[in-house]
């Protein structure tokens, strides 16, 4: 059985000591109120939720998983899922971020990044219920009408019905090109869906009244390939004019997916049956419509990583602590003891700040890049607005891909700690790695993310987050150059920024003449982005320890913490660095 406890020191250290949050926030339009009690508060709520009404049942909930029937196509949760759902919603966690004339609580999306890492921590896979939802009341903020956001938008920030995604099918995968779900006119301006759609997170459940689909086809006029893409508005339940709910509507879970890992969380086979639905946003456009969903969905994806990274490291902390085993390599450290605990061996405390010093650089920058979304939507000043924009959309792929794989290393060190207690279900540790594989694999695998990365973000738009990125950082070396306390990081940091922008420049170049450069190189470029990233991170952490209010036992824990990676973490970049200018002929054509 493993532990939780919401790390709310740490949350409150990166948003407030290193980010700032509170005084950003505060600038912004309609941020008066978003003081650091306010969010403090909210936190400490969170916390307590997560810890008490979470965290029990998730390795129950994985242990049972959902039950399918085929004669009803329904899908039962495990027990305790439904109740803490409406416990959920009735603290009016379902609305936390969405706007108050939605009936939302219009706090930042920040807050809600927090918050949501607490829940996940505490049982990812009841998470993904409510976290598919923000997803689509973000795309009907944006896209729909005023009668879609009134009677779809607000049931679901009530908490009542829930949304999903629905975007891959069977012969598609990632090429949304081959999508070919069709859409007929109907009555009354409605459309008949027709199609098969796969892997559709909480498509079907009993916490909710309703669920709201919103789902890619075709129109009968649609152009081939993705430019043909339009998105609608499908309800399990057709709507009244009164907003009550109708009958059945011709869409249903054919299958539930036996899954390696969140076995909680419904994976179903959604079949439309020229179910009844309507459009959301211009014909054709629903690509475009459903990536303002994605870019979110990402970033809480690397949430996900995050999540599952701060439980593990906390269990295998504890187990090394508490741990009888073997004797200090220096000699015994605890002579009364029958055996000296795990802590006392390097490797086991290098597995532990591995863990550790990823971790806490990476929730950092999950907070760090949430925070530039409420800048870009609320920042009085349009072109402060418009560069916070250009820095989500260069982060996201880090942010997503680098996070999420990085927690499948943090979970393995995890299980390695408890040695083959760890292989055991009944110690809890195995189930993080289960869970874990799936997060880099949705919402875009790691490959798609390192080419949107480099091909998009780098080479499409020119670079433009990068280089406000690179800015910052090297306005930060600067500022710090001088600063005895950082004198170990700010060289490494600025080395690496230099070298980040030269190799990216060649590598530009290189793709401009063989466009292959780009896939071969695009792997070992997420990551080598990825682990300076963290490391401007680490350092920004060390500097805001100066001002910091908290206890020195937890500002000399940073500090080791950011040695170790700088050490034994950052220079895995040289690696990557090494594969990137080696080129494309180094991966030849195999039959």
């Amino acid at each position: 059985m493993t532990i939780y406890k919401a790390p709310l020191d740490d949350q409150r250290f990166a948003l407030f000591d290193v980010l700032g949050a509170d005084a950003v926030l505060t600038k912004l339009t309609g941020g008066d109120g978003h003081t650091r009690d306010l969010l403090d508060a909210v936190l400490e709520e969170a916390g307590r939720l997560s810890e008490a009404v979470l965290a029990p049942f998730n390795a129950s909930g994985d242990e049972e998983g959902c039950h399918f029937d085929k004669a009803t196509h329904t899908v039962t949760t495990p027990k305790g899922f439904k109740e803490a759902f409406k416990a959920f919603a009735e603290g009016g966690w379902t609305g936390l971020t969405q706007a108050e004339h939605f009936g939302g609580q219009a706090l930042p999306n920040v807050v809600g990044t927090a918050t949501t890492e607490i829940f996940q921590s505490g049982n990812l896979s009841w998470s993904l219920y409510p976290l598919l939802s923000e997803g689509a009341c973000h795309a009907m903020e944006i896209h729909g009408t005023e009668e879609q956001q009134h009677t779809y938008l607000k049931p679901i920030v009530e908490g009542r019905w829930t949304g999903t995604m629905c975007l891959t099918e069977p012969q598609a995968g990632s090429d949304l090109g081959l999508l070919k779900t069709r859409a007929e006119a109907g009555e009354n301006g409605s459309w008949k869906i027709t199609g098969t759609k796969i892997f559709i997170s909480a498509g079907e459940h009993d916490l909710a009244e309703n669920i709201i689909h919103l789902v890619l086809a075709r129109l009968p006029d649609a152009p081939a390939g993705s430019r043909g893409i339009s998105m609608f508005i499908v309800p399990k339940f057709k709507v009244n004019a009164d907003g009550s709910l109708g009958a059945r509507n011709s869409v249903a879970a054919g299958a539930i997916e036996h899954k390696m890992g969140l076995r909680g969380s419904a994976t179903c086979v959604m079949n439309f049956d020229a179910a009844e639905g309507y459009l959301i946003g211009q014909p054709h456009k629903g690509l475009a419509a459903m990536f303002t969903m994605m870019n979110a969905a990402r970033l809480g994806v690397g949430v996900q990583g995050l999540a599952l990274s701060e439980r593990a490291l906390q269990n295998s902390t504890n187990y090394a602590r508490e741990r009888l085993q073997g004797r200090a390599l220096s000699g015994p450290k605890f002579p009364e003891k029958p055996a000296d605990n795990l802590m006392v061996q390097p490797d086991v405390r290098r597995m532990l700040l591995t863990q550790r010093s990823i971790v806490e650089a990476c929730r950092t920058l999950l907070l760090y890049t949430s925070l530039q979304t409420d800048v870009e939507a609320r920042a009085a000043d349009e072109a402060v607005r418009k560069e916070a924009g250009e820095l989500v959309a260069f982060l996201i792929p880090i942010a997503k891909g680098v996070v999420t794989e990085l927690a499948q290393e943090c979970t393995k060190e995890a299980l390695q700690v408890y040695g083959g207690h760890g292989y055991i279900a009944e110690n809890g540790v195995e189930q993080f790695v289960r869970d874990a594989r799936i997060i880099t694999l949705y919402e875009g695998t790691t490959g798609i993310q390192a080419a949107d990365l480099l091909g998009r973000k780098i080479l499409q738009l020119q670079g433009a987050g990068f280089k406000l990125f690179l800015q910052e950082i090297q306005a930060f070396c600067q500022q710090h150059a001088q600063d005895v306390a950082l004198a170990s990081l700010i060289g490494p940091l600025a080395k690496h920024a230099k070298e980040w922008a030269d190799l990216t420049l060649a590598l530009a170049k290189r793709v401009m003449a063989n466009p292959e450069e780009l896939g071969a190189a695009a792997m070992d470029y997420l990551y080598y982005s990825g682990y300076i990233t963290l490391a401007y991170m680490w350092a920004r952490s060390v500097a805001a320890l100066a001002n910091s209010s908290q206890q020195e036992a937890f500002k000399q824990a940073k500090r080791d913490s950011a040695t170790f990676y700088f050490a034994r973490i950052l220079p895995r970049s040289l690696t990557h660095k090494a594969a990137i200018e080696a080129g494309a002929d180094t991966i030849p054509a195999i039959a």
